[in-house]
């Protein structure tokens, strides 16, 4: 068996690598973010260096732990190729340790980098990809609804009128609405008004609105400081519709869950969130196995380039199948709890039937 002394010693290899991965990909992500938050508000009003660097700084969490699986697969691959080269697995192996034994320590790292990944790093991430939704509106203004992918949209029926309300972004669980836009509608189906605001707040039995344009007819906009607008909505519909989830960290989004569901909801877009980052530790032990794929030749033989692409395509091909399969559990077409974990079983029995061939025969 391997020992203590061994397999810190593989542990703290693949720990370092996999904190120098990380810090590299997070500066490289940094700079892009800049540049192209630089390039995208540099004509707006507001804008300013110092808050491209603060709106990238808060988009950094998000967007890292979009790369955490990546970041596994390179560092395992690293770290295994880096202990062949240096004929230390060569060693391990003559001493009559197995590839199941070495790779237990990496495997554990992997483990713990995604738990570190969901329970540190997914709050702060949920915190400040809300954050960065506020300040984007606050910059971005009327052009951020230039497109489509920005456009979320719910329905209210009071009495015999009908009113359509979107926003840029749901804060608070649904109770803060930023930029929203309340257009109503009367029984014939003729748009009576539309209101343009800064904020709205969902107080009980009303949205509380401020800093409001009112359009009517052809009559001039009329501005509104602050005005009521009768409703019967709750927050948890409200957030549901439009709230996305990579808001809420993994301790909110249970009770999220649970609510959604008491109110008639389905909620598929957040239990899909939910498992996806329930996945990710053991999602990154298939990565860590699959890594494995390319580094078990010897090293006089040298791990070829195809050799390691293919590692490399593997895990690329991994990523795209759990992307598309959280598509169908968050539109409902396949429960959440299956398309989270039908890609992760399925690349650990790929890693497993292959070092069980290579290593068991």
């Amino acid at each position: 068996m391997i020992g203590w002394t061994l397999g810190g010693y593989f542990f703290r290899r693949f720990a370092v690598i996999t904190g120098w991965n990380f810090a590299g990909i997070a500066a490289l992500v940094f700079i892009v973010t800049f540049t192209e938050n630089s390039a995208r508000f540099s004509e707006l009003e507001g804008f300013s260096p110092q808050w491209a660097l603060g709106l990238a700084l808060l988009q950094l969490p998000i967007i890292m732990m979009q790369a955490v699986p990546f970041v596994g697969l390179i560092s395992a691959m690293a770290a295994l190729v880096s202990l062949n080269r240096k004929y230390e697995l060569v060693v391990t192996r003559a001493a009559g340790i197995s590839a199941w034994q070495f790779l237990t320590p990496i495997a554990f790292g992997a483990f713990a980098f995604g738990l570190a990944a969901v329970l540190i790093l997914n709050p702060i991430a949920a915190a400040g990809f809300s954050k960065a939704q506020e300040l984007e509106a606050q910059v971005r203004g009327a052009d951020t609804r230039t497109t489509a992918e920005n456009e979320r949209w719910l329905k209210q029926r009071t009495g015999d009128t009908e009113t359509i309300i979107g926003a840029d972004a749901a804060l608070s669980e649904g109770r803060t609405l930023i930029r929203p836009i309340f257009i109503r509608i009367d029984e014939d189906g003729d748009i009576i008004e539309r209101i343009d605001a800064e904020r709205a707040f969902l107080r009980e039995g009303f949205w509380e609105v401020r800093d409001a344009t009112r359009r009517a007819g052809t009559a001039a906009p009329e501005a509104i400081e602050t005005l009521s607008i009768k409703t019967n909505l709750q927050p948890e519909y409200v957030g549901e519709r439009l709230t996305l989830p990579e808001s809420l960290s993994i301790f909110e989004l249970p009770g999220k869950i649970e609510v959604a569901r008491t109110l008639g909801l389905r909620a598929n877009a957040f239990a899909m969130h939910f498992h996806s980052l329930v996945t990710l530790p053991p999602l990154l032990v298939a990565m860590a196995l699959i890594a494995a794929t390319v580094s078990m030749r010897f090293a006089r033989m040298g791990q070829s380039a195809t050799v390691i692409l293919g590692g490399v395509f593997a895990g690329f091909l991994l990523y795209v199948t759990s992307v598309l399969v959280k598509a169908f559990g968050s539109a409902g077409f396949v429960p959440p709890f299956i398309a989270a974990w039908t890609p992760v079983l399925v690349a650990m029995f790929f890693g497993v039937t292959f070092l069980l061939y290579r290593e068991d025969g």
